[in-house]
């Protein structure tokens, strides 16, 4: 602001505050020293752990320095590294104030059988006095568990609480000897620093042994904030999955190509590729500059190119629908760009930002689809470029957006007519035709940048009856949830469907526009009619190619 006024800004004195790095903020946290000086961050530390009541462990530090820097670009450090201690340590507290999950499901099941016992109260059958004396036997079972396991959280607690009220004393009086020592109070001080704090320190040693007794097998609480409760608060702030591998993920990423070849049948490169680059980058072995995998997906229509995005949309977020997609027939005219990073100052929009950089903004773990990208004017591919190498892109208003935590995926019907036209077995001799047709319609920077170029195959006549039972699949899902009706489709409706949609220029669509005309329109007019109810199972069959629908009891 003073910067605009000459006369006044001549006469400060610019001084340049640069954000602070890494390893200074570690060495601060860990050694209590601040450019030699008296700052003490140490100080920072001990005082949440106070406040709070929990330990920080000092790999939880430097996790919050790596962290907040690579996860956190919009703030600064060392205050984005001191708010995921604050926020770590403050859920590490909620936690061991609240009942341990073991205990807590142990009361609700009592809570069952008692309920379930006060309902069979009034009957005298002899199945029920059975039931009642098992209840009961039940009850008692839980109620001495539960007693067990009670003593031991009470047990913990209470060592925690005194090892917390012994810290605050001891806290409480090193700031008293401060003072008693700037103020020459030479008996207070004595007091303090030979009497009172090494009693505290000898109550405190004592605590911590009787917890270090307890085997890490058998604690109920935790009382140290780890490098995990800080992946933990980023992947709720950002929601990028930065905590260690669970069983359950791991197992999740090792059969991703299964999982995604479930829903696109016949793509087995295209689905090998794109989960080749989930698993680098949540190895932590992908280039943290650049995005998680950048793909072109080249084939005919309707072969599962989008498809393929949707499913790692599924398998990742479990939503296909949390998709960032772009489709690049909007942008065809040169002005069209700014709708992608925000118009410039003074233009219409300006405050509103763009398109692609205020969604991954809002959402930096997300796959970005641009569908039909060879649509889009040649200016939208030098926006690109940046984001392809660097990993990010500035916006109109000048703020700096990450994308090293998205998928790109662009899609393109480029060379597809070599790809419906080839007969031979020679993959790669099509592929390297396809290549050189690309060169023609790309410029060479753009594709230089690309992690992948991925040729899908035609949809083969064999490969249609999988596709007809995932696509069936969707049908019954959204019968089911819609109106509660159960479907079960015979074989000889899938054999039909098979046979009838399959047309090798259009890829799978012409399947779906038939499954509608000769499933879904039936069917309306059947529950329209009334001879189809809300929570019937329906049989349906193909007789003489048409479709029977057959109520079962």
């Amino acid at each position: 602001f003073l910067a605009a006024f000459c006369l006044i800004a001549a006469r400060y004195k610019y001084i340049v505050f640069k954000d602070s790095q890494i390893d200074e903020i570690i060495f601060y946290f860990v050694n209590g020293l601040a450019g030699g000086k008296s700052d003490n961050l140490w100080e920072v530390k001990e005082k949440y752990e106070i406040h709070h009541g929990v330990k920080i462990a000092d790999d939880a530090i430097v996790a919050a320095a790596r962290l907040s820097t690579r996860y956190l670009p919009d703030r600064f450090l060392p205050d984005k590294a001191v708010d995921l201690l604050d926020e770590a340590t403050s859920s590490l507290k909620m936690q061991l104030e609240s009942v341990p999950i073991a205990l807590d499901r142990l009361n609700n099941r009592r809570l069952q059988l008692e309920i379930e016992e006060a309902a069979l109260k009034k009957d005298k059958s002899d199945h029920a006095n059975i039931r009642k004396d098992e209840i009961k036997e039940q009850i008692a079972e839980i109620r001495a568990k539960a007693e067990v396991i009670d003593k031991k959280w009470q047990h913990e607690k209470d060592i925690l609480q005194t090892v917390n009220t012994t810290t605050e004393k001891m806290d409480n009086l090193r700031s008293q000897l401060e003072i008693a020592e700037r103020d020459a109070d030479l008996a207070t001080a004595s007091r303090i620093k030979y009497g009172d704090l090494p009693e505290l320190e000898k109550k405190l040693a004592s605590a911590r042994e009787e917890l270090a007794a307890i085997p890490t097998h058998d604690r109920l609480l935790r009382e140290e904030v780890t490098p995990d409760d800080i992946a933990g608060v980023v992947a709720r702030w950002t929601g990028i999955p930065v905590e260690r591998l669970m069983e359950s993920e791991s197992s999740k990423l090792t059969k991703l190509e299964e999982s995604i070849s479930r829903q696109v049948i016949g793509q087995d490169r295209a689905v090998a590729a794109v989960a080749s680059a989930i698993r680098r980058s949540r190895a932590g072995l992908g280039d943290i500059n650049r995005p998680i995998g950048s793909f072109l997906f080249l084939g005919p229509t309707g072969v599962g190119k989008t498809e393929v995005a949707r499913s790692l949309c599924r398998e990742l977020f479990d939503d296909e629908h949390a998709m960032i997609r772009i489709d690049m027939s909007e942008y065809m005219e040169r002005h069209a760009v700014a709708r992608l990073i925000g118009s410039p100052p003074g233009y219409v929009g300006y405050d509103q930002g763009g398109q692609l950089t205020e969604a991954v903004r809002r959402r930096p773990y997300s796959v970005v689809l641009f569908d039909e990208i060879e649509k889009a004017h040649p200016d939208v591919f030098n926006v690109l470029l940046q984001v392809l190498d660097d990993g990010r892109l500035t916006d109109g208003q000048g703020r700096t957006i990450d994308f090293s935590n998205t998928i790109i995926i662009m899609t393109s019907n480029v060379g597809s007519q070599m790809i419906m036209d080839y007969t031979g077995d020679d993959i790669s001799s099509l592929d390297n035709q396809i290549l050189e047709t690309l060169r023609g319609h790309f410029r060479p920077e753009f594709l230089n940048r690309i992690d992948d170029i991925v040729i899908f195959d035609r949809i083969h006549p064999e490969s249609m009856r999988a596709i007809v039972d995932v696509q069936l699949e969707k049908v019954v899902r959204q019968v089911k949830d819609s109106r509660d009706i159960t479907l079960n489709f015979d074989n000889s409706v899938c054999d039909m469907l098979a046979r009838d949609g399959y047309d090798p220029s259009f890829g799978a669509r012409p399947l779906k526009r038939l499954i509608q005309k000769r499933v879904l329109d039936p069917l309306a007019l059947e529950l329209i009619d009334g001879r189809i109810h809300d929570g019937d199972t329906v049989k349906v069959a193909a007789v003489d190619d048409r479709i029977a629908f057959t109520n079962i009891v």
